[in-house]
Order: C-alpha cells, then structure tokens, then sequence
C-alpha cells in the first residue's frame, strides 16, 4: 500500500518535472502565460484539481482518478516552469536532491515511529494557514526580508507534514476497504507530493541561485 503511495507520488513529480522543464524551453509559451492575465488561469488551475479530486474523489473509477491525478501533476508543473527561467539549472538540481534528502528521511521517520504525531497536525495547520496568508500579503508588498523569513518558517512546516502525513497515511491503511485502497492510495499520494513541492520550493528561494 505505501509502496503504491509512493509510486504515484513518483510518478505525479515526473510528470511536473518534464511538463515544466519542455514549458521553459518555449519563450513564446512563457510570454504567452506570464505576459497576460492567463498566468494567473495556470496558477490556479492546481487548486482547482485539488479541490476536484477532494469532493469527487469516492464517487470517480480508479482508472478517472489515476488520469486525474495526472492531470493535476502535469498542470501544477506548467505553474512551476516559472524557476527555470528564474534559477540556473544547477542549483534546481542541487535543491532537489537536497529536499530528497530531506522529504526521505522524514517520511521514514513518519513511517517507522512509535511517537503518535496526530498532536502536532493542529500545530502545522495553524503554520500552513500562516504561512498562506503572509505569503498573500507579500504579493503585493514584495518584501524580500518577509520573503525570507516565509521560506524559513516553511521548511520547518513541511518538514513536520512530511513526517505527519506519513504516519496518517500508515494509519488510513488500516480503517480503508480493499477497493478503495487505490484510491486512498492516490489521495495519500497527493498529500506528500504537495508537501514535497511545497518544501522543494521554500528551499529553492533559500538557496536557489537566480540567474
């Protein structure tokens, strides 16, 4: 079960990955996104699929939400080719194998421990919700001191869901029916490759090298 959350986690990182890296190579696509109002459409459209695959997820065929998931993963890595015309493609590697580093040992801790986490969640919320809000706010003051600060504060709070959702998910195992395993499967698959994009980006803006 854990093995197939991390397949489809896998593979949903693949498909952003190649999505935004052939995105970045069209100047006239990234005019085209982020020289008009469209930038915003393809900001969004994650959130939609998120939203979708939530309300929608029980009633949808496993083969619906496979292709689904896909879908978002693909769409969350056109919102993301923005980094490959902002940062060089060394540091982009180098950040990346940090936050490997990083989200592995984490979530086999989440896995292997016998501490009960669930007392944290709340915690991490309230820091995820912040972190939303300020990072809203910097929109528009684009400040680089809070800029900092937000990436800071969010790699301590993607680092305690990382090991969080880890262990909910483990436990979900246990309280799920075998045909809609697959399901919960790609449900808890979502939840880390969110945490994992989420921590990936919140340490790119600490040690990306911006071209």
């Amino acid at each position: 079960y854990m093995l197939k959350v991390y397949n489809y986690m896998t593979s949903g990182l693949a498909i952003s990955g190649l999505v935004a890296w052939t995105a970045s190579q069209s100047p006239a696509l990234m005019n085209a996104i982020y020289g008009s109002a469209l930038q915003w459409v393809v900001m969004l459209a994650p959130l939609g699929f998120i939203f979708f695959l939530g309300a929608r997820m029980q009633k949808m065929s496993n083969s619906a939400a496979q292709m689904t998931f896909g879908a978002f993963a693909a769409a969350m890595g056109l919102s993301m080719s923005y980094i490959f015309i902002l940062y060089t493609g060394a540091s982009i590697t180098r950040v990346f194998f940090i936050t490997c580093s990083v989200f592995a040992a984490m979530s086999i801790y989440g896995y292997t421990t016998k501490r009960d986490l669930t007392k944290f969640g709340s915690f991490l919320m309230m820091g995820l919700i912040g972190i939303i809000i300020a990072s809203v706010v910097n929109i528009f003051m684009k400040s680089t001191m809070m800029e900092f600060v937000i990436s800071c504060i969010g790699v301590l709070v993607f680092v305690g869901l990382t090991a969080y959702d880890t262990q909910k998910i483990k436990s979900m195992y246990y309280s799920t029916s075998a045909e809609m395993a697959t399901k919960t499967a790609i449900m808890g698959a979502l939840t880390l490759y969110l945490d994992f994009i989420n921590l990936f980006l919140m340490l790119l803006r600490l040690f990306g090298q911006r071209r």
